[in-house]
């Protein structure tokens, strides 16, 4: 397994994080509990999940971590977990988004959820325009003081945010943000616009979701019928892309994880994996290096965005 720090910070995670959002919902905790041993195996350290994974608002896909680490045989101890505040876990006011009340709750639920007494990177799951920058700031500061959370980081944030959350926390001599989560695939590269370049500037590590599109840059499911997120044909963009793949002997899907391993700032993209046979599939892509020839190759297939202004001015 390689292994890079999370942005700026010291912390060491592989370079392909394991998504948890399948737990429960697709997969059953047993065999949810067999691919994280299998990650393990791998030498995959870091694990992304959230509390409305499971999505019936009782936290259920933390629960099955949780469930996983309490086996014992040093699973906490080998694994960056990070999970996520803002979505919505109940009906009443006060349970979701950003309030500092919520994230003090939110975070303690997590915990009680995930069986450990620390969340190695807490992560806002979008950007709550309504709570001011200091109160979610001021939040943090006391989990981290109460030794609750060590790292801090976004998800579906705009460069902008970026900019203010980090300069606010300089201001009241906090660490700020350590990474971004965000969309990033081959079909949609808009964070280079602006997210990257602000991810670079202010030392984060960005952690790419949906990295195969939903499944469309993976080629046909496994019985042959069709997409894995649909049954849709092919467009002439992802005949060209699976033509590609092709012509290197190579999955699509590990092309594609490849590519985004070679981008500027890239942490660890995140793979969702069904089974124990999809995970060991997804090693692959370390070991795929792309030439310039190649990377020519896949930008007239899929063209990417300058950083702004250029993108759309001089």
């Amino acid at each position: 397994m390689q292994y890079t720090q999370l942005g700026r910070s010291g912390l060491k995670v592989s370079r392909l994080c394991l998504g948890t959002m399948n737990f429960g919902p697709v997969t059953t905790e047993p065999d949810s509990h067999a691919i994280m041993d299998r990650a393990l195996e791998h030498g995959i350290n870091f694990f992304d999940s959230a509390d409305v994974y499971g999505w019936d608002k009782t936290g259920h896909t933390e629960r099955i971590v949780g469930n996983w680490f309490a086996t014992g045989g040093g699973r906490r101890e080998k694994t960056v977990i990070a999970t996520k505040v803002y979505g919505d876990m109940g009906d009443w006011p006060n349970q979701s988004r950003l309030s500092a009340l919520w994230i003090r709750r939110a975070c303690d639920n997590s915990l009680k959820r995930l069986q450990t007494d620390y969340i190695d990177l807490y992560q806002m799951h979008h950007i709550h325009r309504e709570t001011p920058t200091d109160e979610i700031l001021e939040a943090f500061s006391v989990l981290r003081q109460q030794g609750k959370v060590v790292y801090f980081g976004s998800s579906n944030f705009g460069g902008w945010h970026i900019a203010r959350f980090n300069e606010q926390a300089k201001a009241r001599h906090q660490v700020g943000l350590v990474a971004e989560q965000s969309i990033y695939h081959l079909k949609n590269r808009n964070i280079e616009l602006e997210v990257v370049p602000a991810a670079l500037e202010y030392g984060l590590g960005i952690i790419p979701w949906s990295p195969l599109a939903g499944g469309q840059l993976a080629g046909p499911s496994e019985d042959g019928k069709g997409r894995r997120k649909n049954d849709q044909e092919p467009d002439d963009q992802l005949k060209q892309w699976f033509a590609l793949a092709e012509k290197m002997g190579e999955q699509p899907a590990n092309l594609a994880l490849a590519w985004l391993l070679s981008r500027p700032g890239v942490a660890a993209p995140i793979t969702g994996p069904r089974t124990q046979a999809q995970l060991d599939g997804s090693l692959r892509a370390l070991e795929i290096k792309l030439s310039d020839e190649t990377l020519a190759e896949i930008d007239a297939i899929f063209p990417g965005r300058k950083t702004s202004p250029e993108d759309y001015a001089w």
